[in-house]
């Protein structure tokens, strides 16, 4: 399964219209986003995701019950940490990376996805731990997703 992650998009219109055509022409199987859409608007190009689609709000997310309405029928977005299953892939989404090193330590899950940070954080293992760095590009200048293979256990950071 290919999974598109990103997070951090802080109303990068752009930026997420561009990691939606590249998701779509990896052909993913799942979109997950780690929180910090801020704005509802951010459903627009989310909207032509054509994979399912997972996020958390993140600390900037305002207006929190408009993204719910706003995210109705293109995917849902979790309060908190959200874990779940996948085609048998063990998944926990988090905004904020709060006890990262203990949940790689019990080996709960197969891939454990954060952002907050804004900084790039990959390791490739069981489990495979994913920051995308930022979609927005704000901070670093830089507007970065990953595409996460669960076969092969790769992971390619995607300049969008």
């Amino acid at each position: 399964m290919k999974i598109g992650i990103l997070s951090d998009s802080h109303d990068n219109l752009p930026a997420l219209e561009r990691a939606v055509e590249r998701f779509n022409a990896e052909k993913v199987d799942l979109v997950l986003h780690a929180g910090d859409f801020v704005s509802p608007f951010t459903s627009i190009p989310l909207a032509k995701l054509r994979a399912p689609f997972v996020g958390v709000f993140g600390n900037n997310d305002g207006d929190r019950l408009y993204l719910v309405k706003r995210f109705d029928g293109i995917g849902t977005i979790h309060s908190g940490v959200h874990s779940f299953e996948r085609d048998g892939v063990r998944i926990v989404l988090m905004h904020e990376p709060q006890a990262i090193d203990a949940l790689v330590a019990s080996e709960a899950y197969d891939l454990i996805v954060y952002g907050h940070t804004h900084k790039l954080d990959v390791r490739i293992g069981r489990p495979a731990v994913v920051n995308p760095g930022e979609a927005g590009g704000w901070l670093t200048g830089r507007s970065t997703s990953v595409v996460f293979d669960t076969v092969t256990g790769t992971a390619e950071i995607v300049t969008v």
